[in-house]
């Protein structure tokens, strides 16, 4: 297992973002007042759900995602992403899923850290 600490690991990661849709709340894209994602990145999936695009099929990859996955990642949009991804906890199980699916090893730490 890999002993992580630090919470930028995720710019070596990106697992998440290459595993799970990541669909929010249509008043998150800046097609609406106060919304911050990127409403061209985004593709319906009800009528009041949005996901970002490549991750409404499998497999999923966030459109936002430049770099390797397990390597060296970042997300183009970091400062304008969704509450899904604000919310996603690194070193938690469903990180340790994605990991997983990637043939990387799950994270070691204390506690969730958000990214």
């Amino acid at each position: 297992m890999s002993s992580v600490s630090d919470p930028n690991s995720c710019q070596a990661c990106g697992a998440c973002c290459a595993h799970y849709r990541v669909s929010f709340y249509w008043g998150e894209s800046d097609a609406h007042p106060g919304g911050t994602v990127p409403q061209h990145l985004t593709i319906p999936i009800t009528p009041y759900r949005i996901a970002m695009r490549g991750t409404e099929r499998a497999p999923s990859r966030c459109v936002a995602l430049a770099g390797k996955v397990g390597s060296d990642v970042g997300c183009t949009i970091y400062p304008q992403r969704s509450s899904t991804c604000r919310e996603f906890m690194a070193y938690t199980p469903e990180c340790d899923k994605a990991r997983g699916a990637y043939g990387l090893a799950p994270l070691e730490t204390a506690s969730p850290v958000a990214f």
